[in-house]
């Protein structure tokens, strides 16, 4: 074999090799073809009714059932052997948001879906309207929505009457970020730096929404001040009943004067009895 036929052997092979990889012209015929309706966005709550639509439209395989499922989890009573599928949504909320799919299963075929996507704004469903927590303690403060896309969370703090977005320069501000929920954890808390408004925020390519929590600190001394103040009741009891005692104790006590009267009485017979002595030796 010379040396010029060499490369184009080797050439031949690899088409050939390439050639028996690439799928045949039926190929994508057999793949199931789904035609679906449109993604639907809630503006408003309740909105007005939707149907979600899906149709297989090209398929070489026996289909034996289908199905809608929300966000993974299969829909309630909405399996049957169909290749048109509607689902409808009866005055959406945010919370009906979400991804749907349809979904179809084949005889000896893998299983085919399509994707529709119902798209709100968040709606922030549960949060701490307060904290009440004491100096040095930990405070823990959360937001969960509802709406999709997922949205982004920001955590911000009023400051003069601004909100202004938390910055972890002290190392005892932690956020947690998970889809619909936040969470902010703050430690050690500092009575002078730390009470005050905070606002979560929920930001989505639709619209946004936020709340507020109030976080309130006491001081350390706190639990003492019930015990303080029993203590101060009984201080000021016992100061009543001194005073009631010392100015009832002037009228039961007899006056130094009173011991002189007899002895002044007894005085006074004796001169008498004198003077009557006398009288008789005259």
């Amino acid at each position: 074999m010379s040396g010029s036929s060499l490369p184009s052997a080797v050439a031949l092979s690899l088409l050939l090799v390439s050639g028996s990889l690439l799928p045949g012209p039926g190929a994508a015929q057999n793949e199931p073809r789904i035609v679906t309706s449109e993604e639907v966005i809630i503006r408003e709550s309740p909105a007005p009714s939707v149907t979600l639509q899906c149709n297989l439209t090209s398929n070489s395989h026996t289909l034996t059932y289908s199905y809608w499922t929300k966000n993974g989890v299969e829909l309630t009573a909405t399996r049957k052997n169909a290749s048109n599928m509607e689902y409808r949504i009866n005055k959406p909320r945010a919370e009906d948001s979400g991804e749907y799919h349809c979904v179809y299963h084949f005889l000896s075929a893998p299983k085919a879906n399509a994707t529709i996507e119902v798209k709100a704004a968040p709606d922030i469903t549960g949060h701490k309207r307060s904290e009440n927590k004491n100096e040095g303690q930990d405070a823990m403060m959360y937001c969960k929505s509802v709406g999709y896309p997922h949205p982004e969370w920001i955590w911000r703090k009023k400051e003069n009457g601004m909100p202004m977005e938390i910055v972890n320069t002290s190392g005892r501000f932690i956020i947690i970020n998970r889809e619909n929920y936040t969470e902010l954890s703050i430690t050690n808390l500092q009575i002078t730096e730390d009470p005050g408004e905070y606002e979560c925020n929920a930001t989505n390519s639709i619209g946004s929404a936020s709340v507020v929590t109030i976080l309130r600190v006491r001081s350390h001394l706190a639990p003492l001040w019930p015990f303080l103040g029993i203590l101060a009741e009984i201080i000021i009891l016992v100061v009543i009943i001194v005073v009631y005692e010392k100015r009832k104790r002037p009228d039961e006590v007899p006056d130094d004067d009173e011991p002189a009267g007899p002895m002044k009485t007894n005085s006074t017979n004796n001169h008498k009895d004198k003077n009557l002595r006398q009288r008789n030796t005259n």
